[in-house]
């Protein structure tokens, strides 16, 4: 018996000693310069995004017994496991920049394609973390099973698990590549993100590039629209996070008194009966929805469309609004690429669809038609034509041409309900430049402006099932939410 003892205890030491080198990561110094950044490290991350003592580790001694003797890498640079944020079961990784820059080795990627697998069989949500290298060099020379590739997976999460990203530092080549398959992508700003970094980029091109000017975060929330929210700070990114996980985990939230019903008589001074006057869609949402709910995502990309989350009585939904303070809410290249991500990740969570309409139309010209504007325009009719869901179209004031299709205010087109105001304006294009365009006359285009104005003609038609004022607006919409959630 005491034989048995002393042997365990021998093991048990053992076990300890590597379980502290894990912890440890890339050592005091390599800490130290992590923080000099201005950044956590991947454990600090992780004890900050989630739930107190939640984090149960998988995979820490991985990296600690190489085949050829080499020294131990502290969890490989990667660090894994389940946790809960607010309550809710989630899969975490998170690169490890403190050994060997958060490079990929062959643990590592084993261990990352583990976690996904784990996210996918038991419907977890996937929370990536990244801050490394990419693939490591010595990799060139280590020959180890084919394993999984967590690219393939992380991809085939598409519609059966809310994924998010966060690029908390610089993430280049295949960690950068896996976190583009997420819902919801989040960089840290400063942080960076590219297929190839300034090194490879110089060698294969001849081009000089800061990790800046390849991929940093202001130029993927704004130009590129590769990622969707700018953080400020790594905590507003861990809110961000957990904001987003609990309107997308939690369909209706009965405990709060935010989603009372109340009248939106503001809405009478906000929005201009008259179509050709503009106004500030926030301000519309800001009375709609449920008080400190609204999380807009890429407010800084194809801001003529504001796409957001929110609960509206309680009730979360997805929200794609047209934003007249921006070139009338014409709809752009890059407004429709954003509506159509946005619609597609809606019908994948099976969480209802809110349409808030007041457009012109599809934006016309040579530099509108370059940038691919009817593809773009068509990938998001196909995608609000596809959704699946509880679809609730409100047209507020201008509906035209395809500019009323790909915001889902066609006739029969799956709606839950649709709704106008009674100053909605319709038709094939704007009256004064059909006319203009076709040379009508003025007895014509007047004619045409009469036909087009005012919801009484659709209505006769059934072109709208209700035609509401403004002030009713917010308790209209929880009642179809309501009649939505008491479906068999």
């Amino acid at each position: 018996m005491v034989k048995n003892r002393d042997g365990w205890q021998q093991l048990n030491q053992q076990l300890t000693a590597r379980e502290k080198t894990a912890l440890a990561m890339g050592g005091e110094e390599r800490v130290a310069r992590q923080h000099a950044r201005g950044r956590l490290t991947a454990r600090e991350r992780i004890a900050k995004l989630c739930d107190s003592n939640s984090f149960c580790e998988y995979g820490s001694l991985a990296g600690g017994n190489h085949p050829d003797g080499s020294a131990p890498l502290a969890a490989d640079g990667v660090v894994g496991g389940t946790a809960r944020i607010d309550g809710c079961a989630v899969v975490v990784i998170a690169e490890d920049f403190t050994v060997k820059g958060g490079s990929i080795g062959h643990p590592n990627a084993a261990k990352r394609a583990r976690m996904v697998r784990l996210a996918s069989e038991q419907r977890l949500p996937l929370i990536l973390m990244l801050d490394g290298a990419g693939e490591r060099a010595e990799n060139q020379t280590e020959r180890y099973p084919n394993i999984p590739n967590d690219l393939q997976l992380v991809a085939d999460l598409q519609g059966i698990v809310p994924v998010i990203t966060l690029v908390l530092g610089t993430s280049a080549g295949h960690g950068a590549l896996t976190g583009v398959f997420a819902d919801l992508i989040i960089m840290l700003d400063g942080a960076a993100m590219f297929t190839a970094g300034p090194p490879l980029v110089k060698g294969a091109l001849g081009i000089e590039a800061t990790p800046e000017q390849l991929g940093g975060a202001k130029m993927h929330t704004s130009e590129s629209g590769v990622a969707h929210n700018l953080a400020r700070s790594e905590q507003q990114a861990f809110d961000m996070t957990r904001h987003y996980l609990a309107l997308v985990s939690g369909p209706l939230d009965t405990a709060s008194s935010l989603g009372v019903r109340r009248e939106t008589g503001a809405l009478l001074d906000i929005i201009p009966p008259q179509g050709n006057l503009g106004y500030d869609m926030h301000k519309v949402l800001a009375e709609l929805v449920d008080r400190d709910t609204l999380l807009e995502l890429q407010p800084d990309y194809g801001s003529n469309i504001i796409t957001a989350m929110a609960r509206v009585g309680g009730h979360s939904c997805m929200i794609v609004a047209n934003q007249p303070a921006v070139q009338a809410g014409t709809i752009n290249s890059d407004a429709a690429n954003k509506a159509a991500h946005f619609i597609g990740v809606a019908n994948q969570r099976k969480l209802p669809l809110l349409f808030l309409i007041d457009n012109p139309g599809v934006m016309p010209g040579p530099t509108a038609e370059k940038s691919g504007v009817l593809r773009a325009a068509a990938q998001m009719f196909m995608a609000q034509r596809r959704y699946s869901g509880q679809k609730i179209v409100v047209t507020l004031r201008k509906a035209f041409g395809f500019g009323s299709s790909v915001m889902g205010m066609n006739p029969w087109d799956g709606q839950t309900i649709s709704m106008a105001f009674p100053s909605v304006s319709l038709g094939g294009m704007p009256a004064i430049s059909g006319s203009s365009a076709a040379g009508a006359s003025k007895q014509t285009t007047a004619q045409i402006e009469e036909v087009q104005s005012g919801a009484w003609v659709p209505a006769d038609a059934m072109a709208f099932d209700k035609v509401i004022a403004p002030q009713f607006l917010r308790n209209e919409i929880i009642d179809a939410l309501e009649k939505c959630s008491l479906r068999l």
